[in-house]
């Protein structure tokens, strides 16, 4: 009985990984950055101000932290389950200023992003409120010169195209899926010194969500949830 329980346990969690993937291999994200007719005032209104809170509060963002979302769609909704202790967001991304213009840098996939290379995202376009319910800003407890290696490392992955991972393979580097690049960024940055959390379940070793802004090192500077969304 306890091997047939670990057995259905493990095709669980192989299921969620699936679903993990298809979360940050979006095929239909942004399809519908536009307001239909069909929409009520009130809607307008919520998604209005959605975007009245994305542009007051990327004014706390720095180069450096990571952005999280929540994706409204249904594999969004089933990755969140991966994260054991925190189950808020199910995709990620690390900040850039470049140009006075703020970014997230984040692994992608699917239809709207045919050749699944790393992206390189306007900000209000990541935590849009027509896909997303919300989003967080988290710093890590960087020094300047780990801060700055951060942003070098990302921006090397970006060049070299990074493809993203539909295997969950943490031993290569050429893909990525999302939570996975922005983990092996900060651990580049910070050169190993300090060992990041991982999630193992029946030794499966995976990155949550939540090992990357549940730990000392890093910091939470603000949670936004979308009214209504």
């Amino acid at each position: 009985m306890i091997i047939l329980k670990k057995i259905i346990y493990e095709r669980w969690l192989m299921c969620c990984l699936l679903f993990f993937a298809a979360a940050c291999y979006n095929g239909n994200a942004y399809s519908k950055f536009t307001l239909s007719k069909k929409d009520s005032l009130q809607n307008e209104k919520n998604v209005a101000a959605a975007f009245d809170s994305i542009q007051l509060y990327k004014k706390l963002v720095k180069p450096g932290d990571i952005i999280f979302r929540t994706g409204k769609d249904f594999a969004s909704e089933t990755m969140r389950l991966l994260s054991a202790h925190d189950k808020t967001y199910s995709h990620c991304g690390i900040a850039s200023i470049e140009h006075d213009s703020l970014f997230v840098y984040h692994s992608i996939g699917g239809e709207w992003n045919p050749n699944q290379q790393l992206r390189r995202d306007p900000f209000e376009f990541f935590c849009n409120p027509y896909e997303n319910r919300g989003f967080g800003i988290f710093r890590y407890k960087l020094n300047a010169q780990a801060n700055n290696k951060l942003i070098s490392v990302v921006q090397t992955f970006y060049t070299k195209k990074i493809q993203f991972d539909m295997q969950f393979d943490l031993s290569t580097d050429d893909k990525m899926y999302c939570s996975e690049f922005v983990y092996k960024s900060i651990e580049q940055a910070i050169s190993n010194k300090i060992i990041l959390p991982t999630t193992t379940v029946h030794h499966i070793k995976f990155i949550a969500l939540d090992n990357l802004f549940m730990n000392p090192l890093c910091s939470q500077i603000k949670r936004v949830t979308f009214q209504n969304n």
